[in-house]
């Protein structure tokens, strides 16, 4: 009987072990797992994409105004969702793909667009994003893939624009590589034409690296300095107060835009952060107290406002990029599985904030104007 025992207190060790170890292994190398498994396996320059959009069809938005304008919503919003497709055959997504259609609707529109319903309507182009895939790796296939989706939203904003009243401010919101796709669509698109700069309320690039040269003092789009000044930009990328792991890789593998519209290393060069508790670019330390409020929105049908969640974290600019504090709430944490973990998450941590801010400049631009909102009742 002993013997018995022996042998299977040796076998259940070693079960244990070969566990521990395959917990090890997938902790270390999880990312090259999901890289491999999302994996398309076909050189881009023979991959055929799928059908462009056609953006003066309702089927090519996500979301799409029906009605006029109302005088209580002074402003209309283009938003560039961040990515919502995982990958696999495919580099860039097809547009009527229903995952990615219902990861919008239920997570990335109440959590990212929401905050800015309450100054106008709100118009979300469908794209061909590039893959999940393609944040996980440098090579030139993937630059290419998010190059290429490039032209898609290039094209609606042209018609975004085309349908815009005569003389009607803007917004222009982007979510990671949503973000970046508008950092490139206010460089070579928005700054080098006169009358849509002066339209420009600002501009929100969200988890989105940006270099801070190409927005200081005098640039057509410049950083924000402070809370009630429009046609700027608010742009951060975030990362949690001590995970300088993360910070490294941000600064060493992130792309940014060229002069020649190519995606390229940042090369040492200075990124922009600009707070969203503080509404400008300083390096000044940003509370917890004025946090005005969290939410996790993922569900939410369109127009239901979260409940907030107030002086969840503070943050801070440093080094470019936005330290922000643990947040006190757990369903403010990240969660899912791996793929979900990289995606933008199901919560915004400046939810409130950033219609705080929207409302504030909103309110700077038409006083400069001498116009009046009508609010509704």
């Amino acid at each position: 009987m002993s013997r018995r025992r022996g042998v299977r207190f040796w076998i259940f060790a070693a079960g244990l072990g070969f566990a521990v170890l395959a917990v090890a292994a997938l902790a270390i190398w999880r990312d090259d797992i999901l890289e491999a498994l999302l994996d398309p396996q076909v050189p881009y320059a023979v991959y055929r994409p799928p059908p462009a959009p056609d953006f003066a069809k309702q089927g090519a938005w996500a979301m799409l105004p029906v009605g006029p304008p109302s005088s209580s919503l002074p402003v209309d919003v283009f938003f560039i969702h961040p990515t919502t497709f995982d990958g696999g055959k495919d580099w860039n997504g097809p547009i009527e793909d229903r995952r990615t259609q219902a990861l919008f609707t239920r997570v990335m529109a109440p959590n990212y667009a929401a905050p800015f319903a309450s100054v106008g309507r709100v118009f979300a182009p469908r794209y061909r994003q590039a893959s999940l895939y393609t944040s996980l790796t440098v090579f030139d296939d993937a630059i290419e893939a998010r190059e290429f989706a490039y032209a898609d939203v290039l094209n609606a904003f042209n018609t975004f624009v085309g349908r815009l009243s005569p003389g009607r401010p803007f917004i222009v919101v982007g979510v990671e590589q949503g973000g970046a796709l508008a950092a490139r669509l206010l460089d070579e698109r928005i700054a080098n034409d006169a009358g849509l700069k002066q339209r420009l309320v600002g501009a929100y690039l969200i988890d989105t690296v940006v270099l801070a040269d190409a927005h200081g003092p005098g640039a057509p789009v410049p950083a924000c300095t402070r809370r009630k000044q429009s046609g700027c930009l608010v742009a951060w990328m975030s990362v949690p107060w001590s995970d300088f792991g993360r910070s490294i890789r941000i600064l060493t593998r992130s792309k940014v835009w060229d002069d020649r519209g190519r995606l390229v290393s940042l090369a040492g060069r200075s990124v922009l952060c600009v707070n969203p508790l503080l509404g400008s670019a300083t390096d000044e330390n940003a509370p917890e107290r004025i946090n005005l409020g969290a939410a996790n929105a993922t569900g939410l049908e369109w127009g239901a406002r979260p409940g907030f969640m107030v002086r969840q974290v503070g943050a801070q600019c440093i080094g470019g990029l936005l330290r922000v504090t643990r947040p006190r709430s757990a369903s403010l944490l990240p969660a899912g599985d791996w793929a979900e973990r990289l995606r933008a998450p199901g919560y915004n941590l400046f939810w409130a904030d950033l219609e705080s801010d929207s409302e504030d400049r909103t309110a700077a631009w038409l006083a400069a104007r001498s116009i009046a909102v009508t609010r509704p009742e």
